[in-house]
């Protein structure tokens, strides 16, 4: 899939795998890569700026996790991430309803000629 079409949708799908808990960089990547069934890819370059955006805003907060000799820092949704979410789907649902009623209009109805069947 596009990188262009997740655009304007990264803050909600990041907001989303955060959801049941904390995780690093690397498993958000590969969170979203799993629930997509591997149609999303995101790069480092595009989260890590993304992450470090959602926690200036308070939606996330991190904390440095050390796993051997290696240290990562872990993001996890705020009160306000957790609102942020609700609201991102909410405007989703609208979203593809909007589009699919363009897309997928209902059958046109047949005008009734009167006629008994």
């Amino acid at each position: 899939m596009r990188t262009d079409a997740v655009r304007g949708h990264l803050d909600g799908l990041l907001l989303a795998v955060l959801e049941p808990g904390p995780l690093h960089g690397y498993a958000i990547i590969a969170a979203v890569q799993q629930r997509s069934g591997g149609a999303l890819e995101l790069r480092t370059g595009t989260i890590y700026p993304a992450l470090q955006r959602l926690e200036r805003l308070g939606l996330l907060k991190s904390s440095w996790d050390s796993v051997g000799e290696r240290r990562r820092r872990c993001y996890e949704l705020t009160e306000a991430g957790r609102r942020s979410l609700a609201h991102e789907r909410n405007a989703w649902q609208e979203f593809t309803t909007a589009i699919g009623s363009v897309l997928y209009p209902s059958a046109p109805s047949t005008p009734s000629t009167g006629l008994a069947t």
